[in-house]
């Protein structure tokens, strides 16, 4: 791949799509997960464009709004508004005086909590709101478009196949569209200064943490904690913090999108259920630059293997949903006496049951667990699959399929 070269993103045409459809658009997402980069693309044509990381705009915007929007009418495309959070009333009367227009304003932002609670208060009804997470392994590989094999939609993959070979390599770096552009960039370099700039920006921005360097060690902790249920108790022992601090510490993961938590499916057969979350870091090359792991190898044959690859997985999945405008009904399953299974995932009337093994080579053993579960559901459960890091598809039985990760 050449440096710079834009990567086609399976969002655009949802982002097309809601702009017909809706008077504003939100598009929010971690830092540098390409949210202007394709906004530029998508709209190029048809709005104008404003920065209100420049402190200048975003000084103008909060002395004089009403003139602010005056001097920039819509169509048009306000980049990462919450530094001008008193637009948003004045937004909402653009909007309802001429309320049949439709993709007027389009929004981006990096941080959640704040915008989630602008959007409610003044522009509820009126706005569509999309995430863009860092590339998926299928955006990086050409296929932006593909579904899941479960899909009623078309799933057949057209374009590159990954190679196994660059599986880890890929892992390593992550998905923040900076790396996967520019190989000559340096990934260890590139995450420290990221995590950084995080620190610095947009932790701050939401509250206000006076020691930085234990908020620091409190991710890297949770790092180790990657594809794990969610031990909040052991993290505040550890730290020598309260439980409060560290729920208050995980909110602000989840709102700058460093984080997602999947929740268990509740459905109960008799058995005593696990219910705290599971913990997921956004990007694999983020956990891996937070836990020390530097090279493929490192990732492929060390403690993290599993819980790395488990986060490639569930991310895929994620990403994949969200960026085709959809929010993703999934959970795990596990039981107080540890049978689990990786993911379950609510399609229409059906769950799909999924294991995911670091193994290359697919094994019976791993898919018992599914087994069991389609005995407790029934007709509910559909056959699953045992994603894997290897290159073989393989009947594993009950109509289960052994699935190489690059054909999810």
């Amino acid at each position: 791949m050449n440096a710079k070269e834009y990567i086609t993103r399976s969002i655009e045409k949802t982002l097309i799509k809601a702009a017909s459809q809706f008077p504003a658009v939100m598009l929010t997402g971690p830092r540098q997960s390409g949210k202007t980069t394709t906004l530029k693309k998508v709209f190029a044509d048809t709005h104008n464009y404003v920065s209100f990381d420049k402190p200048n705009v975003s000084d103008a915007a909060r002395n004089d709004p009403e003139e602010f929007l005056r001097l920039n009418p819509p169509p048009v495309i306000f980049d990462e508004i919450q530094h001008a959070p008193d637009l948003f009333g004045y937004i909402k009367y653009i909007i309802d005086s001429n309320r049949d227009a439709c993709g007027q304003f389009i929004l981006t932002g990096s941080q959640n909590l704040l915008l989630m609670e602008k959007i409610t208060e003044s522009l509820a009804g009126r706005v569509a709101v999309l995430r863009l997470l860092p590339l998926s392994n299928r955006e990086i590989s050409g296929n932006p478009g593909s579904g899941f094999p479960w899909d009623d939609r078309n799933s057949v993959r057209a374009g590159n196949k990954p190679e196994r070979k660059h599986l880890w390599g890929n892992i390593i770096r992550g998905g923040y569209p900076a790396l996967v552009t520019d190989p000559q960039k340096d990934t260890d370099l590139w995450h420290s200064s990221y995590v950084q700039t995080y620190l610095e920006r947009d932790v701050r921005a939401i509250k206000q943490i006076g020691d930085l360097d234990l908020y620091q060690s409190f991710i890297q902790m949770l790092a180790a904690q990657s594809g794990n249920i969610l031990n909040m108790s052991r993290l505040a022992s550890d730290l020598g913090i309260s439980v409060h601090t560290v729920k208050s510490w995980i909110s602000v993961l989840t709102a700058t999108y460093q984080v997602i938590l999947l929740r268990p499916y509740f459905e109960n057969f008799g058995k005593r259920l696990v219910k705290n979350p599971k913990v997921y870091f956004t990007d694999t090359g983020t956990l891996c630059y937070l836990t020390g792991i530097k090279t493929p190898e490192q990732a492929a044959q060390g403690p993290m293997t599993g819980a790395i690859f488990e986060t490639t997985v569930i991310t895929e999945v994620i990403k994949t949903y969200l960026h085709r405008g959809e929010e993703p009904s999934i959970y795990f399953w596990r039981t107080a006496k540890g049978s689990e299974v990786d993911l379950l995932i609510q399609s229409g009337e059906k769950i799909i049951p999924i294991e995911i093994s670091s193994n290359a080579t697919p094994r019976l053993e791993k898919v018992k667990e599914i087994k069991k579960l389609m005995r407790d559901f029934g007709d509910r459960i559909s056959p699953g699959y045992l994603i894997h890091p290897g290159d073989i598809k393989l009947p594993m039985g009950d109509g289960i399929v052994a699935l190489p990760f690059g054909e999810l």
